[in-house]
């Protein structure tokens, strides 16, 4: 139903949904459940603030990710200050945490799943150049400072990193992480149809 509002004599019509009207909508965490996922994970390494943990929570959550893999000092659930970011986004999207990323890493391509960097190195192409990725991918990203450890660099299939045009010459790795999960969302969910 739409509300009418009227300002300075003029009747408008509501164009923004309400929080309720947008609740409403959400599955609960059972139907989740069974809503499919697209074979794109998420291996964080060493993500110092756990604001971005959460933020990358809520952005695997909306993109589909199949998992999230948790290694080193990034912080993990449960976590208040991390759900308090996440806002439940932790219980829903699957998670593992693993003192070691090299030991995260052999464990996921052992599982036949492509590592994808997540870097500026002497060998990345832009994200968006790799439109015909294969799939199952998990796609690394690393610490806020340092981003991600040379071992772990070294056991990628293939580096690619986010165009920048401005002064900055990267993006916050919650961010980031968003940004490159949407586009390997849409670059499968494209090559599906």
């Amino acid at each position: 139903m739409w509300m009418i509002l009227c300002q300075k004599g003029v009747v408008l019509s509501r164009i923004k949904r309400t929080n309720d009207e947008l609740k409403a909508d959400r599955p609960t965490l059972d139907e989740v459940k069974q809503i499919p996922r697209l074979p794109i994970s998420i291996l964080v390494e060493d993500v110092r603030s756990v604001h971005n943990v959460g933020s990358i929570f809520r952005s695997a959550d909306g993109f589909g990710a199949e998992k999230i893999y948790l290694t080193g000092y990034t912080a993990y659930p449960p976590r208040e200050d991390l759900h308090k970011t996440a806002l439940g986004a932790e219980k829903a999207v699957p998670w593992q945490h693993f003192e070691n990323s090299l030991d995260a890493a052999k464990s996921i391509k052992a599982q036949g799943i492509k590592l994808i960097l997540l870097e500026q190195t002497t060998t990345s192409v832009d994200i968006y150049s790799i439109s015909e990725a294969e799939f199952p991918i998990c796609f690394i990203v690393g610490n806020e400072v340092t981003g991600v450890s040379e071992g772990l660099s070294a056991m990628a299939d293939i580096h690619v990193e986010i165009p920048m045009r401005g002064v900055k010459q990267s993006l916050n790795v919650s961010v980031a992480t968003g940004v490159v999960g949407y586009e390997l969302a849409r670059s499968f969910v494209e090559n599906q149809s």
